[in-house]
């Protein structure tokens, strides 16, 4: 009885979130700062980004602290470890992850238009930026000078984001008279031969390099400094990221967003209601896309190498579940989500097998070949999921639906109205969703 009590005081009480909040960040820094190598430190601080959407603090408060932990303590503490660029890989493919789950949850979750083939776009952005930042584009361009240098890539930002845009109406328009089991079929299919296309692409004329894929793809440079570490890249995608989170948010309460809703809810009852079904569909396939297109820029040149087995049909299946696992319609759900199952797979479960290899290796324990860590892996990921899935069926942070005052709408302005839904339906949830 005392704890719960304590809870709920906790609760009501600002002043003591914040200062449980400041010393748990203060205790994870330090921890992550004076070791070496320790993956429960890293998983420790990032965690604190979830107690922080937890708390009441002001919205600018959150946004504060979150700039704090992710622009200083992140990479102050991690860069005095030998593991300083393992950890900032990992945080940098949750955040290209977490970007394409946020564009898949504006189809799947606002839309409800199940896509199978959303790893197709990222294929799009990324072999934009790679054709053009490698000889490869001379084979068929008969002007310029290729590969392009390095600056470039910040236009190709903006280029894989509007290419990937224009394959999202091109998917949008055959597939707006189905739905349901039917537009997944189609979708898994629009990926397919996405990645068929740049896999065969070699011939007549030599546009993708085939299933020998893009290499030496020339990296990113500002100011006469050139992005070649994942330390440098984290700090591209943190600011791509905030950039679609802050549109993601805003789209959710606009009117399109409520569009989105309404289609997913009822078709016939949403096109009754004055909404247009063709232009609402391709806005919610355009802009997820984009999103994708952007991050697909950012992969390749990470990376510095495409090549078609980087999207296969597993990666829609992954971005999907990390959407689902989430909580379909959820910002931060899919936030969570996107980056669980990245840090499961990336670190967490490699470092599992890891440690079960070495007590293998030194005798400690004797694990049968069939049994071996490195096949169960997937095996564990899969059970992980399974699990969410019975005891979380609507997500880690399921959507909550906003309430609205009615007599503070009906006594507003239209452009008032406006306004107010997107006020209140950043800041005011229904606590059952």
């Amino acid at each position: 009885m005392g704890m719960k009590t304590f809870i709920e005081n906790l609760k009501q009480n600002k002043k003591a979130q914040a200062i449980l909040l400041g010393s748990y960040i203060l205790v994870t820094t330090l921890s992550l700062y004076l070791s070496q190598k320790s993956v429960i430190a890293f998983l420790m601080l990032l965690s604190s980004l979830l107690l922080l959407h937890f708390t009441h603090l002001s919205q600018r408060t959150k946004w504060i602290v979150a700039g704090l932990v992710l622009v200083v303590f992140l990479p102050v503490s991690a860069s005095q470890g030998v593991a300083y660029e393992s950890y900032m890989e990992v945080v940098t493919l949750v955040g290209i992850y977490v970007a394409m789950a946020l564009g898949l949850n504006i189809v799947v979750g606002l839309a409800g238009l199940l896509d199978l083939g959303f790893v197709a776009f990222f294929a799009v952005g990324a072999y934009t930026y790679g054709i053009f930042a490698t000889a490869q584009a001379a084979n068929f361009m008969p002007f310029g000078n290729f590969p392009l240098g390095g600056g470039s890539f910040w236009i190709f930002i903006l280029l894989g984001c509007f290419v990937a845009a224009l394959f999202g109406v091109l998917l949008g328009i055959p597939v707006l008279r189905v739905k349901g089991d039917y537009l997944a079929i189609v979708t898994l299919g629009f990926g397919e031969i996405i990645r068929i296309v740049f896999n065969n692409l070699d011939r007549p004329v030599n546009i993708t390099n085939g299933a020998m894929g893009l290499s030496s793809i020339t990296p990113p440079k500002l100011f006469g400094i050139t992005f070649i570490y994942p330390s440098q890249f984290y700090f591209i995608v943190l600011a791509i990221l905030l950039l679609v989170f802050l549109a993601v948010r805003r789209l959710e309460y606009s009117k399109i967003g409520r569009s989105w809703k309404a289609v997913r809810e009822n078709e016939i009852a949403a096109q009754s209601m004055g909404i247009h079904l063709v232009r609402t569909k391709l806005l919610a396939f355009a802009i997820g896309a984009s999103f994708s297109g952007m991050m697909g820029v950012v992969f390749a040149a990470k990376q510095t190498f495409v090549d078609p087995t980087s999207f296969t049909l597993l990666e829609s299946i992954t971005i999907l579940v990390m959407v689902i696992l989430g909580g379909m319609g959820s910002v931060p759900g899919v936030i969570l989500g996107a980056s669980i199952m990245t840090i499961l797979n990336l670190q967490v479960l490699t470092e599992l097998t890891n440690w079960l290899n070495q007590l293998s290796l030194s005798g400690v324990i004797s694990i049968p070949d069939a049994l071996s860590p490195a096949k169960m892996q997937r095996f564990i990921f899969g059970a992980i999921l399974i699990l969410f899935a019975l005891y979380r069926p609507q997500g880690l942070l399921p959507a909550k639906n906003p309430i609205f005052n009615k007599e503070l709408l009906k006594n507003t302005s239209k452009h008032n109205t406006e306004l107010t839904l997107q006020k209140e339906g950043t800041n005011y949830v229904h606590p059952n969703g």
